[in-house]
């Protein structure tokens, strides 16, 4: 009976090695399973009905989210948008999709997409979005074991972003970009964040290609929106964006600041100068205004004043008022020079001295011409009397006149006085003394010139002239000098006084070269510390 149960005992160790048969044809059976993916396919999608979401009458779908962001960037201010090239990520459970098998993930391309069912996730703010098809759709579809999708999708998006420019070019934004479902309220559908609301938006910081802004950051938020259809969930993210000044600083701040400087330096320019100031006025009220405008270009037609506006505006009133500054300099000197010439023609007119003494002075040339006739027939009776020895004196000694005679000699002609003199000697030369006295500019009346003149010939002539005319010619020289003084009193008028001159620098000038720079240098100072020390940074609605 023993034999019997041991012959039993080894029959089923037989069967049960037969069975199993050997380790690696099991192995062999599991690499066999890929072969029929077909099959786990068609029986996945076999009854599937991709128009229905996936719990639908019964709990509520959550679709979860993440974006890898590979590239931000540019920002439009004119248009107020912004461009970024995105990784959109979203899983959710599907347990229509669940599937035994030992492979825990299914890899499939994005043909399998249409097949079943998938959010309609859209960018509410999203002016523009793209999906990338080169060199095929950029779509990944993944389903694992237990009926979990992974959704990914290559999205360029381009959206808005409200920005607040009175800060202008010190500003700071918020850029959003809000998604949501389009189609399902939140008691059907809700959104969360994969990784939480700190590790879900990666930025890296190679994939940020901005030129006019740094990228400082992001936030995250969510919130409801409600509409006439229902509750939506909607998820945002914050960008948050601060402008670079570098490029506004070379183009319009440096340029308004040296515009303003090279107008005032008209200030030290002499107000005679009138063409020079006015090209510096004209040209700089020009550049600020071309400045104005160029600055403009870059932004968008808002209806209120930027932080650029304000100083630009600031720059150009200064600009103005230098040229305006000329302006009063130029009239208030124009008219000093007016009250001046008045003055002058006033005072001219007040002094009605000059015809007597004029026609006094007239008289006494004459007075004094007769004079000097009689003193000259003397000298010429004593020469006769004494010149018996048949001696001759040289006609160049004997033409002896005054000046007085010379100056009042205009009516005199050679005839007249030949005819008024009994001398025939005098007769002789009475047309070269009247020439040479004519050339002979006349003198001051206040200078004795005839003592000088008979001096001059008594010295330089012969000694005969001494030797005859002897005490007559000391005589002559004291006898000319009273007259000749007594005739120059009356006149010697002194006219009045030129008018002062207005050439120089203006009052309004000299204050001008102090006011306008400490004004101008005040005002950057409270310009540039405000904005400065001010938190320009738009904030986003979820700190707010």
């Amino acid at each position: 009976m023993s034999s019997g149960l041991s012959i039993a005992l080894l029959h089923c160790l037989c069967l049960a090695t037969c069975l199993s048969g050997p380790p690696g044809q099991s192995k062999k059976e599991e690499k066999l399973w890929p072969e029929n993916f077909t099959s786990i396919l068609n029986s996945l999608l076999d009854g599937y009905d991709n128009r229905l979401r996936p719990g639908f009458g019964g709990p509520v779908t959550e679709v979860k989210t993440d974006i890898y962001v590979t590239s931000f960037g540019p920002v439009s201010d004119v248009e107020m948008e912004y461009t970024m090239d995105v990784f959109f990520r979203q899983t959710w459970v599907d347990k229509r999709l669940k599937y035994d098998g030992p492979i825990e993930i299914l890899r499939l391309n994005n043909l399998m997409v249409s097949k079943v069912w998938t959010p309609d996730t859209f960018f509410r703010n999203g002016k523009k979005s793209v999906a990338h098809n080169m060199t095929a759709p950029n779509k990944l579809f993944r389903i694992m074991r237990n009926g979990t999708i992974l959704y990914t999708m290559r999205l360029t998006i381009s959206a808005e972003c409200p920005m607040r420019l009175v800060d202008f070019p010190m500003d700071g934004h918020a850029c959003p970009l809000k998604f949501g479902s389009y189609a399902y309220p939140k008691s059907e559908m809700i959104y969360t964040w994969t990784k939480g609301p700190e590790k879900s938006v990666e930025v890296p910081e190679e994939s940020s290609s901005l030129v006019q802004y740094d990228l400082l950051g992001h936030t995250v938020s969510t919130e409801t929106i409600k509409s006439i259809t229902g509750e939506y969930i909607v998820m945002t993210v914050y960008f948050h964006l601060r402008r670079k000044m570098g490029y506004f600083m070379i183009q319009t701040y440096i340029p308004c600041i040296m515009t303003v400087i090279l107008s005032q330096v008209s200030f030290w320019i002499n107000k005679e100068s009138v063409p020079a100031r006015t090209v510096f006025g004209i040209t700089t009220v020009l550049t600020m205004t071309t400045l104005s405008i160029s600055a403009r270009h870059s932004l968008p037609k808002v209806s209120y004043a930027t932080a650029m506006d304000w100083f630009i505006a600031v720059c150009f009133a200064f600009v103005f008022s230098a040229l305006i500054e000329f302006a009063a300099v130029n009239y208030f000197t124009n008219i000093q020079m007016e009250r001046a010439k008045r003055k002058t023609v006033k005072s001219l007119l007040e002094f009605p001295v000059a015809p007597i003494q004029r026609e006094k002075s007239t008289e006494e040339t004459v007075t004094s011409t007769d004079a000097n006739s009689n003193v000259r027939k003397r000298t010429n009776a004593t020469v006769q009397s004494e010149a018996d020895g048949g001696s001759r004196i040289d006609t160049r000694h004997s033409s002896i006149q005054t000046p007085s005679v010379a100056q009042g000699s205009s009516d005199i002609t050679p005839h007249s006085l030949s005819a008024s003199s009994p001398n025939p000697f005098t007769r002789i030369n009475a047309s070269e003394t009247l020439s040479s006295a004519r050339a002979t500019p006349p003198a001051p009346p206040s200078t004795p010139i005839l003592t000088g003149f008979v001096s001059q010939h008594a010295t330089a002539g012969s000694p005969s002239i001494q030797h005859l005319l002897g005490s007559r010619l000391e005589q002559i020289q004291t006898t000319t000098p009273n007259t000749l003084g007594a005739s120059a009193k009356p006149s010697a008028v002194t006219p009045p006084a030129p008018p002062a001159s207005h050439s120089g620098t203006s009052k309004i000038d000299k204050y001008a070269r102090i006011l306008f720079p400490v004004t101008f240098g005040a005002f950057n100072m409270v310009y540039w510390v405000v904005y400065l020390s001010k938190d320009t940074m738009e904030k986003s609605e979820s700190l707010m």
